[in-house]
């Protein structure tokens, strides 16, 4: 069917030319339109456009006006903006010195070329980088001699009593708070059931096996606990408890001195169909929901959130970095490839802190120029063939400010932020600064990867410790084969972060055992430099969650520093 003749239908913005054979069944002045297909474009425009937040919904929070996404006061307080980000109100002066950086680093990536061992450009395909695989470091040769000791002092430690332990430690159980300000539960039995309700949560095995596996409590009063007093702010609250505890823990003549080195990923756990949140996800394969870890560099996840299938891992990444509360300043973030983009690149710049990822195409990266006519004859096979636009970074550079400034205070989250500076967007002056601003950083940082390979391998391995983490997540949560038996996103994203608070109980407690173990001058001494650098408290040689859950709170971990909180 199609449109009545008078009715001019708009075309440019709303058909593509690949559809205007479909749309136009006669041309003319106006051309005569194939009603079906037309809507068709119509709603796609319209999809594109409120993805990109060209057009946005009265009311809505997820579909709003971008712009009260922002700070109102700008104008006002800008001087105290710029101050938060650290930088400078001068915008020449800011974006001179990444401008020399850019120059300094192309400059030392040019030179080393022809002594560089891992990194050739390839004439193929207009220009290629290509990388050497690492050559294998040796293996650590008393890692073993640690982990048999470990085993041999703590064998079959249940998983219960680990969280017990942590626990007896820290109380992080006294962040569950019954909402009103009466309680009549003894605190002990209290104590009891949160730790027995969220053991059976994290690991998937549900209350109910709790229940009949000689907990000797009932269903009802651990659903009772469950409901009333664990919430997701009280869960936050003991997962920090327990990370800050790791971290403050920790020797560092053991696990060296505290870095604020990062790396996050995501992974897939399986769940039911029958949930709007429940997606197929083209790369894992598969339905299922998506975590998105924040890992440092020995272990400790400092943030857990959830996240769609189709939303942008760049944007969960920011807004683990901004939210995680922990006392870790993160000053470098490693992240694979998904996790990355031009303008992830801008924003990490703005908000003071590196991004460091993983190319998986590494070959096809370009290389920009700091100004127009400068020469790098040994890189000029993957040279952009132009300049970086400084002039209109910045005209945007207030612009630009605005948004950093709103995502590190939590106007809006970073997903909402980001959603605007998409290619969909493309013609957004905004959009095109942060790119230009983007490929910018990217080159310092690829000048820096491309010629240390400490830094690939750094990268690599703070990369590898999130893929432990996810290795772990498979053995703690083992009820129901992984697959998370519930359609409400509440209840999931409880049993992950009940997940979340086993496993850095776990981290935590591994910690104190290694500390333990090494106490022994003859054990420590024997410990080279790559078997400490190596060590990870993420072991479960000794752990197994295949227990009874007869909780006896009254009993300890047989280690020496028996802290108490109780």
């Amino acid at each position: 069917m199609g449109y009545p003749k008078d009715v001019n239908a708009p075309m440019e913005g709303v058909v593509r030319p690949s559809w205007r054979p479909l749309v136009v069944e006669t041309e003319g002045d106006p051309p005569t339109l194939n009603q079906a297909a037309y809507e068709v474009c119509t709603i796609r425009a319209l999809r594109d456009q409120l993805r990109c937040r060209e057009i946005w919904v009265v009311g809505s929070r997820r579909y709003r006006n971008p712009e009260e996404d922002l700070p109102q006061d700008f104008e006002e307080k800008r001087t105290a903006y710029y101050e938060e980000l650290g930088i400078p109100l001068d915008a020449k002066a800011y974006l001179a010195s990444i401008k020399a950086e850019m120059t300094q680093g192309l400059k030392a990536l040019d030179d080393g070329m022809l002594t560089n061992p891992g990194v050739r450009i390839l004439p193929k395909r207009k220009g290629w980088i290509e990388v050497s695989p690492f050559e294998a470091l040796p293996d650590p040769e008393n890692l073993a001699l640690l982990k048999e000791e470990i085993v041999r002092r703590w064998p079959m430690t249940s998983l219960l009593d680990v969280l017990k332990e942590a626990d007896h430690r820290l109380r992080f159980t006294r962040f569950f708070r019954s909402p009103t300000p009466r309680e009549r539960m003894d605190p002990g039995t209290l104590r009891r059931r949160l730790l027995l309700g969220l053991y059976g949560i994290g690991t998937n095995a549900g209350l109910t096996r709790i229940t009949f596996g000689g907990s000797g409590e009932s269903f009802r009063d651990l659903l009772y606990v469950r409901r009333r007093y664990v919430s997701m702010e009280a869960m936050r609250q003991a997962i920090v408890e327990v990370a800050n505890a790791t971290l403050a823990v920790r020797l560092p003549h053991v696990w060296g001195e505290a870095t604020t080195t990062c790396a996050s990923d995501s992974k897939q756990f399986g769940a039911w169909d029958q949930n709007l949140l429940t997606e197929w996800h083209m790369r894992y394969g598969g339905r299922g929901v998506m975590v998105y870890w924040h890992v440092e560099k020995k272990s400790v996840c400092i943030y857990s959130q959830f996240k769609r299938v189709s939303s942008s891992e760049a944007a969960s990444m920011i807004e683990g970095v901004l939210r995680h509360c922990t006392d870790m300043d993160v000053g470098r973030h490693f992240v694979d490839s998904h996790g990355q983009s031009v303008v992830a690149f801008a924003f990490c710049r703005l908000l003071g802190f590196e991004l460091m990822p993983r190319f998986k195409a590494i070959g096809a990266q370009k290389l920009y120029r700091p100004e127009a006519g400068q020469t790098y004859p040994n890189l000029a096979l993957v040279m952009a063939s132009r300049a970086i636009d400084w002039e209109l970074i910045e005209q945007q550079l207030d612009t630009m400010v605005k948004h950093a400034v709103a995502m590190k205070r939590g106007m809006a989250d970073a997903e909402s932020l980001l959603r605007r500076f998409t290619r969909g967007n493309i013609q957004h002056p905004a959009y095109k600064a942060l790119t230009e601003l983007g490929k910018a950083i990217k080159t310092i940082f690829l000048c820096r990867y491309l010629a240390s390979e400490d830094l690939r391998r750094e990268v690599n391995e703070g990369l590898n410790v999130v893929e432990s983490w996810n290795a772990a997540n498979d053995l703690i949560l083992f009820g129901r084969k992984g697959e998370l038996a519930t359609n409400r996103r509440e209840d999931q994203e409880m049993g992950l972060l009940c997940l979340h608070l086993i496993q850095a109980s776990l981290v935590y407690i591994n910690t104190i055992m290694i500390q333990e173990v090494l106490e022994d001058p003859g054990l420590l001494g024997r410990m080279a430099p790559r078997d400490l650098a190596a060590l990870s408290p993420l072991l479960t040689a000794h752990v197994t969650p295949f227990v009874r859950f007869d909780l006896d709170l009254e009993t300890r971990l047989p280690l020496k520093l028996a802290i108490s909180s109780a």
